[in-house]
């Protein structure tokens, strides 16, 4: 448990103390229904914010680091924004757009992330904190009611979309409680000897090699390539998978980077993006394999892979 946390639950911990209802958490979170937290909870901000006067909503609006504006010039963010959606819809990949808020739990259920480091809201959402949570969910849900298929022919999706994180960040360029991302998920079934991972992998570097060219003057990329758990033999799909790469591009940079981890975000591998513009190094995005569809819809054969660039920090001077 990180020193935040243990200093979060002595917080709580006096709170309940000194409300005299210490058994307060454990009645909202497993003795009420979700529908029944939401009434309770809406009346409460409903009562709070009746009594808040315009002051003291400057104040707020004054100290709150989650609703400043992006310092980003926002008509070249959107333009960007467009033209990689475009891009990428050059290379079968399915522009879509998605809602502001996810289903609570988004993240946390199926990814190794803290709720707390999710801005949790009411009615059964929380807002968006990484996109590519709620385009498995979409995919998901397609599977499952039939609607979409990911067999013979893999899905592929791209948006853009601006995440909210709650955790605090060091006052450091590049650190900002919200950004602009482009995310790409590729969804299919496991048909044996890695035949998806090498093509979706592949397809991802592909994408984002056209993205640095068009966008950044013929900027080059550099991929590396870490060995991750979660599957049989990550040393075997890793060695597969840059023999792919290279095959398919023989100039192209890749770096394997040996270093052992117990990193369990992404399964199997976790590749890295790396560019120079204008004379600066971004490491600006990454990818790799997640199990989210396979816990989502309760089928070993799925396999799916994510991949999200920051949009922000390659327009900031």
């Amino acid at each position: 448990m990180s020193t935040q946390n243990k200093s979060d639950r002595g917080e709580l911990k006096r709170i309940l103390r000194e409300l005299g209802q210490e058994e307060l958490v454990e009645v909202l979170a497993e003795r009420m229904s979700g529908s029944d937290l939401s009434t309770l909870l809406l009346e409460v901000f409903r009562q709070r914010t009746a009594k808040r006067q315009p002051s003291e909503l400057l104040r707020s609006y004054k100290e709150n680091r989650f609703v400043k504006p992006a310092v980003v010039d926002p008509l070249a963010l959107k333009q960007l924004e467009l033209d990689l959606l475009r891009i990428a819809q050059q290379q079968a990949y399915e522009p879509v757009q998605l809602s502001p808020v996810a289903p609570l739990g988004s993240c946390s259920i199926v990814a190794p992330a803290d709720q707390n480091k999710i801005i949790s809201a009411l009615r059964g959402t929380e807002v968006v904190a990484d996109v590519t949570n709620l385009l498995a969910l979409y995919i998901a849900d397609g599977l499952k009611s039939g609607e979409r298929s990911n067999a013979p022919e893999m899905l592929r999706y791209c948006t853009t979309h601006r995440h909210v994180r709650a955790q605090k960040f060091p006052d450091a360029p590049g650190m900002l409680p919200h950004f602009g991302l482009y995310a790409m998920v590729t969804s299919g079934k496991d048909s044996g000897s890695y035949t998806f991972e090498k093509q979706a992998v592949w397809e991802h570097i592909a994408v984002y090699r056209e993205i640095f060219r068009a966008q950044f003057g013929g900027a080059e990329i550099e991929v590396i390539v870490n060995a991750r758990p979660g599957y049989t033999d990550p040393e075997g799909l890793n060695s597969r998978l840059i023999q792919h790469i290279r095959e398919q591009a023989p100039e192209l940079a890749v770096t394997v980077n040996s270093e052992p981890s117990d990193n369990a975000y992404y399964k199997g591998l976790q590749f890295t993006i790396k560019t120079i513009i204008d004379g600066k190094v971004h490491y600006i995005g990454d990818g790799g394999f997640v199990d989210w569809t396979q816990q989502l819809t309760g089928s070993k054969k799925e396999r799916m892979l994510i991949s999200a660039i920051g949009l922000d920090r390659l327009l900031l001077p």
